[in-house]
């Protein structure tokens, strides 16, 4: 079992428990509230289908897991991925300085990088990661929620079903289909620093077929929030120059296309989706400096056709699925690293030092599987694959060439350098891979999952992952989890073959691995309070890191080097007071320590404290509010900077019902009380001296319309 927490940590979670147990005592003076009011009001959360391959309840699902649907994301108030994602117990969404992409940190596991290839997400079951970065890429900024029937998330490893990058954990989004958006509804929505969005969203019928679709228009000017210095202040200092945008405001503006088509028919269902994130915002810089213009463009075009029969003969299931996913990424009007009137020890710039990364991908994945049920008390089930991962076309516009030790030099005019001296060059990986489950009902009330999987990469050989869930449900009202599993991270084509002496690519790289130990309760006090308990450890190997070559080398290489310990608990609960009030929320606790130091790995918080109330008046009016406390962030290595400040944010909602016209209209005020929210910049600061500060108090209106 893992470590007890901190005397700080055991007093909260005592606090937090004797408040929840104050709940039910109270709730039990309440009249009951049937199951199905309930669902009605809160939409349907008991069930989850990424833990095993299969829809099954929440409480016998061999993992932690939090399943958010689409009521629960419109009583929250969320617009975006991003803030229903923070609601999540042990997750908490942080900010890379390149393009301010999100990244989600799940249980201590994550910080200190500019990517987020630690969380596998997943559309309708398929893996959206880019090949080059190894994770979603730069197209997921500003995610809609509109068109999300319910979010499934995993925290802990997911590698024995899912493969690669499900080493934190798995995050599911699950798009709605005909019955869950019948009819045709529009909306309309505008807030702070020029967001606005409209969308269309249909269901129904077409020749038989069940079909969805949904469109979606819209974009921000980002928020305005001020870096007061950059790398570029720095060189400054050094060479004498005023070239420096800082102090000055990020560039997180973006224009937004979602696209969306979903056909079922009998055993079938198809699913096409575009997605464009144009005029794309550095952040606070690709190089941590400051810069005008720079607009990236980001497109994903997304297609899957799958068959499932789960009676297709005595006993069995089978199914299969065959997607496609085309990623490209562009600067249009290529991208510069440090403004105009820069000079470095190796030469100046007096256009800036500009660069163009460009890059397309296309990814073909063929999965199927088997289902029987012909032994008794098991369910089996068998999976294989082929992925075909395909880096084909990058093209490397510059003004400046690198020396060998790794310094720009001037050359003059933009060219292409495709062919002299690229970022990378195309790459392709292959997979192929095979799994087995059992869920073996052992005993009355309790059942043991057992998986294994074996994954061979054309380019790094294989990994193997098992896992081990012991489910007890030791009452109607109680139930007990053991888990056991192991992960990988495959590395990135970045970290394998980029091609910059500053941060060179290592092609004897092998994955980074995780081996993770939990145990859960989730207990029902009563019909309308339920509390669940979870503790965990986990010891991560082989990280990937950048590691300066021997001297008298310059540069530095990526290595596999070092590991990370954690461990922690997370407590959650939700009590439904009366027919119209529910409270909700979550406290959770994790340390995790770089194993050669022994100091705290950084970047995440040890403290994640959130509450939520939901109270629903007059004729269907909801209002609701929720706090998020997000504390104890240290700095990671080698950074002798104090620790990133905490800070609470509270956010107001208030809904209207649809009325008998079709008319809806809501609107929200996230930090209400302007509370400063910095996410931490990368140790040891000296590029961005100062943290990444995130939006102050907002607000938005929407109106929505039922045909």
């Amino acid at each position: 079992m893992p470590p007890k927490p901190s005397a700080r940590a055991r007093l909260a979670l005592k606090a937090l428990a004797l408040a929840l147990s104050g709940l039910a005592c109270t709730a039990a003076a309440q009249s009951n509230i049937s199951e199905d009011d309930l669902a009605l009001a809160y939409g349907d959360k008991t069930t989850i289908s990424i833990a095993t391959g299969h829809a099954q309840t929440l409480n016998r699902a061999p993992a932690v897991a939090t399943v958010i649907t689409a009521e629960d994301i419109a009583a929250m108030g969320a617009t975006d991925l991003d803030e229903v994602l923070e609601t999540v117990p042990g997750l908490h969404v942080s900010r890379s300085s390149v393009r301010y992409a999100a990244t989600y940190l799940i249980r201590g596991i994550g910080g200190g990088t500019q990517t987020n290839s630690q969380v596998l997400l997943l559309q309708n079951g398929v893996p959206t990661t880019t090949m080059f970065g190894g994770d979603k890429g730069s197209a997921w900024r500003g995610t809609a929620v509109e068109n999300i029937a319910r979010i499934e998330v995993i925290r802990g490893p997911g590698s024995a079903l899912y493969g690669a990058d499900a080493y934190a954990g798995v995050i599911n989004i699950v798009t709605k289909t005909a019955n869950a958006a019948p009819g045709t509804e529009l909306g309309l929505r505008a807030g702070s620093f020029g967001a606005r969005d409209a969308w269309v969203q249909h269901g129904g019928k077409a020749g038989g077929a069940d079909i969805a679709a949904f469109l979606r228009v819209g974009g921000t000017d980002g928020l305005r929030e001020t870096i007061a210095a950059d790398a570029q202040t720095r060189n400054d200092r050094l060479f004498g120059t005023r070239a420096s945008f800082a102090p000055g405001p990020v560039n997180a503006g973006y224009d937004a296309i979602d696209g969306s088509l979903t056909a079922s028919y009998g055993n079938w269902r198809a699913n096409g989706a575009y997605k464009l994130r144009d005029r794309l915002g550095t952040g606070a810089g690709v190089s941590s400096a400051l810069v005008a213009g720079s607009l990236g463009r980001a497109e994903v075009f997304t297609g899957d056709l799958g068959w499932s029969d789960l009676n297709f003969g005595e006993n069995w299931g089978l199914g299969f699925n065959l997607s496609h996913l085309q990623y490209n990424f562009t600067y249009p009007e290529n991208l510069m690293l440090l403004p105009p009137g820069t000079r470095l020890a190796s030469g100046s710039f007096p256009d800036g030092l500009i660069g163009g990364p460009n890059q397309w991908e296309r990814q073909t994945r063929l999965s199927a599987f088997a289902n029987y049920a012909g032994f008794a008390g098991h369910a089996l089930r068998f999976g294989l694959g082929h992925d075909d991962l395909d880096l084909y076309r990058t093209r490397t516009m510059k003004n400046y060439f690198l020396n060998a030790a790794g310094a720009p030099v001037p050359t003059g005019p933009v060219i292409d350098y495709s062919d002299i001296q690229p970022f990378i060059r195309p790459q392709r990986r292959k997979i192929d891979y095979l799994y087995a489950q059992d869920e073996w009902s052992l005993a009355r009330d309790w059942t043991l999952t057992a998986g294994l999987r074996h994954d061979s990469y054309s380019d790094f050989g294989g990994t193997t992952n098992p896992r081990l869930a012991l489910v007890w449900e030791a009452a109607h009202d109680l139930t007990a989890k053991l888990l056991y599993g192991t992960a990988f991270r495959a590395p990135s084509f970045n970290e394998q073959y980029g091609i910059n002496p500053v941060s060179n690519g290592n092609p004897g790289l092998k994955p980074e691995t995780v081996r993770t130990l939990e145990a859960a309760l989730a207990w029902r006090l009563r019909p309308e309070a339920h509390v669940s308990l979870s503790v965990f450890r986990y010891a991560m190997q082989n990280l990937i890191r950048i590691v300066a070559n021997p001297a008298p080398a310059p540069g530095a290489t990526f290595q596999n080097t070092g590991g990370q310990n954690g461990y922690g608990t997370e407590l959650e609960g939700t009590w439904d007071v009366a027919r119209n009030l529910r409270l909700s929320g979550h406290y959770a606790y994790q340390h995790s320590a770089d194993e050669t130091t022994g100091r705290d790995a950084g970047y995440t918080p040890r403290h994640h404290l959130y509450a939520r109330a939901d109270w629903r008046f007059g004729d269907g009016w909801l209002l609701g509010g929720q706090a998020n406390r997000v504390a104890g962030r240290q700095r990671g290595p080698g950074d002798a900077r104090a620790p990133v400040p905490d800070y609470t944010t509270v956010d107001v909602i208030l809904r209207s019902p649809a009325s008998r016209k079709g008319w809806s209209v809501a609107a929200s005020v996230r930090n209400l009380f302007d509370a400063t929210v910095l996410e931490p910049s990368l140790a040891p600061g000296l590029l961005l001296p100062d943290d990444l500060p995130m939006a102050p108090r907002t607000f938005w209106l929407q109106l929505g319309h039922r045909l």
